[in-house]
Formats: structure tokens, C-alpha cells, sequence
């Protein structure tokens, strides 16, 4: 399996160590480096020439975006993956015009990492495997707006099924927030199940996620449908 370099561009040092252990965690992947202002990060991307960046969009010494366009202007080889707070409709039409291969919301959760990263890792897998492109492969590597979206049926990825999908939706009508607890006593699951089923609801808009600590024991997430400011 083919190494991924990744570098890490996050100012905040606490964000930045959760994101080095959860890069440490992943099959085949090597953290080249950590930078936390924006002008490290262009220094590494010359130097180190990684695969992929993981980036946030808010730095006390600029934007991310800039640094995203910066690359580009230049045919740097590095692939971006944003993570972010920033849910304004502008700054995602500017992380897609600048040719981001995702865009993930913070609070970042391990398991939303490593779905992205086993996209990234299937894409780079077709591209190295190709020789010449006929409609077929482009269509599978490039991502195309559907305008009869509304009249086909949900895709899900591996691990998520309709059926509890739908019945998790229900539940989630009720007043929240919700613990991953909660509704996976309310549809008979386990806590895990329950949660990787949350989890995929807040990568797909329809829920956003809060970090309850509590007075005693470990910080609990809690999903709800009203937007929370996460900006910070």
C-alpha cells in the first residue's frame, strides 16, 4: 500500500495534537510535520512536498484560503483536506473553486478522518492506475453536481443502512440534544452503532455536534438540529 505523506496546518496546539493522534492511527499514512501559522506551512509544503494537508481556514496570520491559492498558483502537488469551523456558504464556494478534495467541520471526530482518507487513498489508487481516461473513469474521479438529485435515492456509505438511518431520523425529531447513549437505547443498538450513525449525519449538514463536559468523567458529544456558533 502506497505511503501518504500528510502535514497538519492548525494553530490552535491542542487541535493539532487530537489531529497527530488521529493521523497516527491511519493505515499507511506519515505525519511529515506540523505547522501552526500559515508561513511554516508554505516553508514545509516546499520542503517536505507532502500528499495531502490537513488545513483550517483561520490563522492569526491570514487565511488558509490564501494559502490554498497559493499553492495552486504555483502547481504545488499537495492535495487539501479543510478542517474547519467555518460553515459560511463563501467559504466553501472558495475551498471548491480552489480544488479542495474534502471539507470536513470541526469538531473533527477520528472516524469522519478516516472516511475521507480512505476516499482520498481510493482516488490517488485510480489515478496512479490509469493510463489514458475514457468518460467512465472521469466520471468516477471527478465530483459532478446532479440536478435530478432529488429523484435518486440516498447512496450511504459501507457500515450505514437505510432502514436504521431513517428510524435514527425519527428519534432525533424529539427534543435534544442527543447523546450517542440515548438513541442507541431508543433504537436497541449499541453506543457505537448509534454514534457512527450520528457521526454520519453531521458530516451529511443534518445534524451539528456539541462537546458536553460535564462535571465528572470524559467530555460527551450531543447532537442536535439547531446550528451552534463554532467559530472561535
Amino acid at each position: 500500500m502506497r505511503l501518504i505523506r500528510l502535514l497538519v496546518v492548525e494553530d490552535d496546539p491542542q487541535i493539532a495534537e487530537i489531529q497527530r493522534r488521529f493521523v497516527e492511527r491511519l493505515e499507511a499514512v506519515e505525519l511529515c510535520g506540523i505547522a501552526h501559522n500559515l508561513t511554516d506551512a508554505e516553508d514545509l509544503v516546499e520542503v517536505l512536498k507532502p500528499d495531502l494537508m490537513l488545513l483550517d481556514v483561520f490563522f492569526p496570520d491570514g487565511n488558509g484560503l490564501d494559502l490554498l491559492r497559493s499553492l495552486r498558483a504555483r502547481n504545488a502537488n499537495t492535495d487539501i483536506i479543510l478542517v474547519t469551523a467555518a460553515r459560511e456558504v463563501d467559504t466553501l464556494r472558495s475551498a471548491l473553486h480552489g480544488g479542495v478534495f474534502d471539507y470536513i467541520l470541526k469538531p473533527l471526530v477520528y472516524e469522519r478522518l478516516e472516511e475521507a482518507m480512505q476516499h482520498y487513498r481510493q482516488h490517488r489508487d485510480r489515478l496512479d492506475n490509469l493510463e489514458r481516461v475514457a468518460q467512465k473513469e472521469l466520471d468516477a474521479l471527478l465530483p459532478r453536481g446532479q440536478s435530478d438529485i432529488g429523484n435518486e435515492p440516498e447512496r450511504l456509505p459501507k457500515g450505514i443502512d437505510a432502514l436504521t438511518l431513517d428510524t435514527i431520523r425519527k428519534v432525533l425529531l424529539s427534543d435534544g440534544p442527543w447523546s450517542a447513549d440515548a438513541v442507541g437505547q431508543r433504537i436497541g443498538a449499541s453506543r457505537t452503532t448509534a454514534r457512527r450513525y450520528l457521526e454520519y449525519l453531521v458530516s451529511a449538514g443534518e445534524l451539528v455536534a456539541e462537546v458536553n463536559y460535564g462535571s465528572v468523567g470524559r467530555p460527551e458529544r450531543r447532537y442536535r438540529h439547531e446550528p451552534t456558533d463554532l467559530s472561535r
